[in-house]
């Protein structure tokens, strides 16, 4: 049974209604958690490492929107992602993954959306900027630890890439431009000489393409839609086509 189902693609590819989309279809009960939308099972979205020492004798993690003033400041350069080295990092999302894989409700099917592939690429690639194996490598042990589940990805393949952007940044003030500094002056942006919208761009044509090639070779079951922002009816026909073959299989 397919107890966990994964959307992906790049910013501005619908990956957040179409989650909501697959969740619909789903027999209840379902756990769909949106990006940024707070604690995640599986997944570290606004949580600092405070070492031991800082808040107690041992290193704990800590929700920083459960912090302000002077203790906000003291935790912020221990944010998990962004900040910690990743000999650190790593090992803490992996057992993140094997909390929430070990703890998953039997009876529940859960959704997801940006954290098999996006959240764990800004790091590898973007952050690091790690070579192709390493970044595949990583995914590859968090596919390793929700097998049980039998996961299933539905990618969403933007060829549409700066438009998409464009059109999203008319509707999110003053996204864009951390966005851009986010990647132009990342390990991987620097490697390439990418600078403003045209670099952030450079950059994330790369980034899909090495998530679709890492995809193919993970052991998940899979659809990647292509441009569904040309034609969201044909796109929800797919996906809902591919769910009821899912559940033809069982």
């Amino acid at each position: 049974m397919n107890r966990l189902f994964v959307i992906e693609g790049l910013p501005c590819s619908g990956k957040s209604t179409t989650s909501a989309y697959v969740a619909s279809l789903l027999p209840q009960p379902v756990c769909f958690v949106d990006e940024g939308t707070g604690d995640h099972p599986a997944d570290y979205e606004f949580h600092a490492f405070a070492p031991a020492g800082m808040l107690s004798e041992d290193s704990r993690i800590v929700p920083l929107s459960q912090c302000s003033g002077e203790m906000f400041d003291r935790l912020l350069p221990y944010k998990i992602y962004d900040f910690l080295p990743w000999e650190t990092e790593m090992p803490l999302m992996l057992d993140k993954w094997r909390q929430f894989a070990a703890g998953a409700r039997e009876d529940a099917t859960y959704v997801f959306n940006c954290v098999l592939l996006q959240n764990p690429m800004c790091e590898t690639m973007m952050r690091f900027g790690f070579p192709p194996s390493q970044s595949e490598g990583y995914i590859r042990k968090i596919a390793d630890i929700i097998q049980p589940m039998e996961p299933v990805v539905i990618y969403l393949k933007n060829d549409d890439i700066a438009e998409s952007v464009r059109k999203t940044a008319e509707e999110r003030t003053g996204w864009l431009e951390g966005v851009i500094d986010y990647h132009v002056n990342g390990a991987y942006g620097k490697s390439i000489g990418a600078e403003g919208f045209d670099g952030y761009i450079r950059c994330l044509e790369a980034r899909q393409k090495r998530e679709l090639d890492i995809l193919q070779r993970l052991p998940v079951r899979q659809l990647v839609v292509e441009n569904p922002q040309r034609n969201w009816e044909s796109a929800r026909e797919m996906i809902r086509g591919f769910m009821e073959h899912l559940r033809s299989r069982r």
